[in-house]
């Protein structure tokens, strides 16, 4: 087994660091604020006193942060995981942050520091049970059994693919539960009972999407898996993404601007699914 480096333990990072720990890695962890460290090396893992630290512990260093200034913020100057990892350590850039910065940081990378530009789709349940798509720009062999151990690796081409791969997969997404969000509005609308609402969109091409998230909208117990603000910010990203690449993309936009008006009335730590009930909601106004 490897030894690896986690750096950054919001919710996802600790959900990986649980899976490494339980499938044999050893692990040495860093992150900003010292409480998830706490609980880590409560685990089994070894703390280190500062990204660069951990970086030069480790054959491979996971990033897991929230944005592209945080990443920049972990890699670069004394402390910074570039300044630290050796030569023959690989950089794992498993954060949403868009291709432009995966691409830059390429540029930044040490002699002999290989980076792989490897995003995840899913939430902590898929992390803490190796059920991820790991979606791979770069070669993924070398580090081939760490993200194995987290899942199933899609290759999507060079560095950067990766990270626009998980765009893609995150436009969806948010298209996805603004469609759904709009629907239960316009069933209330139209007089159709909650109920018949939502056996109809189960019968739907998006039934399976409705059937998930049916429960948590009734009962309104939506566990944390990803909270509105941080997708506000991939939504952002996408955006940006588009336009960037000439694109116009309305249903974009238009799922960008739910979720930041959720945001803007105070839902930013809520699970990002709370979006159904804003748009039912807002929808009447």
């Amino acid at each position: 087994m490897s030894r690896v480096a986690v750096v950054g333990l919001g919710a996802m990072g600790r959900a990986i660091v649980t899976r490494l720990l339980g499938t044999g890695h050893e692990v040495v962890v860093w992150n900003r604020s010292p409480q998830p460290v706490e609980a880590a090396v409560g685990q089994g893992a070894v703390a280190a006193a500062t990204a660069a630290a951990a970086a030069g512990r480790a054959d491979f260093v996971v990033t897991m942060i929230a944005d592209p200034a945080a990443l920049a913020e972990v890699t670069d100057g004394p402390s910074g995981i570039l300044a630290g990892a050796a030569a023959g350590t690989a950089l794992l850039q498993m954060a949403t942050v868009g291709p432009g910065p995966v691409l830059a940081l390429a540029e930044r990378m040490p002699a002999g520091v290989d980076l792989v530009d490897c995003p995840v789709l899913g939430s902590i349940s898929e992390a803490e049970g190796g059920t991820l798509s790991v979606f791979v720009g770069g070669d993924p062999e070398r580090a081939r059994g760490v993200l194995a151990s987290l899942g199933r690796i899609v290759p999507v081409g060079p560095i950067g693919a990766g990270s626009a791969a998980k765009l893609v997969a995150n436009s969806t997404l948010f298209g996805v539960l603004g469609v759904l969000g709009e629907a239960i509005a316009l069933g209330d609308s139209l007089g159709l009972d909650r109920a018949a609402t939502w056996e109809v969109l189960e019968a739907s091409p998006l039934g399976a999407q409705a059937e998930r998230r049916r429960e948590p909208f009734e009962t309104g117990d939506r566990p944390l898996r990803f909270t509105l603000m941080l997708a506000g910010k991939d939504a952002g990203l996408v955006a940006d993404a588009a336009a960037g690449a000439g694109l116009t993309l309305p249903l974009v936009e238009a799922a960008r601007a739910w979720l930041a008006d959720a945001i803007a009335e105070g839902r930013g730590d809520e699970d990002y699914s709370a979006i159904l009930d804003h748009i039912a909601r807002k929808s009447r106004a």
